[in-house]
């Protein structure tokens, strides 16, 4: 990967989650991760994209991976005595409502930055999670995560090589993503206990997790100069630029396909709308109570 490990991770000071005492946040933080994990069905439709054989053959191989991830968390979930619930809007926006219109916008917003938020994340709940059978099931997944990160990265660093408009249509949509992690951090700083040894480290995580992104850009090339030297002027007209040619790009669909447009046209319910209610994340069941309470403590 273009940061390494120690760049990424966030100093929590030696502060640990309970798996007792937070259960609840621990509910809210793990519902956050499924989400993003079921996510991983939008591979399928990536593999009509791949520019070769290799990129298809590695997509194949990480879909059945985020497969893995959704029982994964599942699995953590039920020893901790957690529920599966909805995720926070910010996080669908992040995982599903920025999901490329190419093959490039995949490989830099989903996989280069948006598993390099989720890796981020993974390393952070290694540091911080008290329960030992919990912390060995991530520390065996982020390898995973990390070689999709660097995927992500090569095929970024591909697809702008001699394309200036893409890579400045690839900043402003990052500059979105961006503003979504900014959200994100702005909702945990209300909510959360200001006096948590660890959530009140959330907001600057968050803020963190934003310098890694923008430093991840820089060392692709899609971004050539630090943030800070960008004016709101320049950052919106980026944001502008990006969106505008992601408008005419689907002009075209749109003419192919103008029953889509007719206000009667139903709307196709994903995996992501669906898997609360599908067996197999309800077929998780949880432990029993006392049970629970003893997995949080070995």
């Amino acid at each position: 990967m273009l940061l390494t490990r120690d760049e990424m991770t966030f100093d929590f000071g030696g502060a640990k989650l309970d798996p007792t005492r937070d259960r609840d946040m621990l509910e809210w933080m793990l519902n956050q991760f499924l989400y993003g994990e079921v996510t991983g069905i939008q591979i399928g439709h990536w593999l009509y994209d791949a520019p070769d054989m290799e990129a298809a053959r590695f997509l194949a191989r990480q879909s059945l991976e985020e497969m893995q991830h959704v029982d994964n968390f599942l699995r953590i979930m039920g020893m901790l005595g957690c529920r599966p619930k909805p995720a926070h809007a910010a996080v669908r926006f992040l995982a599903t409502g920025m999901m490329g219109g190419s093959w490039a916008e995949h490989v830099a917003l989903e996989m280069a930055q948006g598993e390099g938020f989720v890796l981020q994340a993974f390393y952070a709940i290694i540091d911080t999670l008290d329960h030992k059978p919990s912390v060995d099931i991530l520390k065996r997944a982020v390898k995973q995560e990390e070689r999709h990160v660097e995927f992500g990265e090569q095929q970024t660093a591909k697809a702008i090589a001699g394309k200036p408009w893409l890579r400045r249509r690839i900043l402003g949509l990052s500059l979105v993503s961006m503003w979504g992690v900014n959200r994100l951090a702005g909702f945990m700083k209300k909510r959360l206990p200001a006096d948590h040894p660890v959530l009140r480290h959330l907001p600057a995580f968050l803020a963190h997790a934003n310098q890694c992104a923008e430093l991840r850009l820089r060392r692709i090339g899609v971004l050539e100069r630090p943030l800070a030297e960008l004016s709101r002027g320049k950052r919106a007209a980026l944001v502008a630029e990006a969106y505008g040619g992601k408008a005419l790009g689907g002009l075209g669909s749109l003419l192919t396909w103008p029953i889509r447009i007719l206000p009667f046209y139903p709307k196709r319910k994903r995996l992501t709308d669906t898997y609360l209610a599908d067996p197999h994340v309800t077929g998780f069941a949880l432990p029993a109570p006392a049970a629970a309470e003893d997995l949080a403590e070995t």
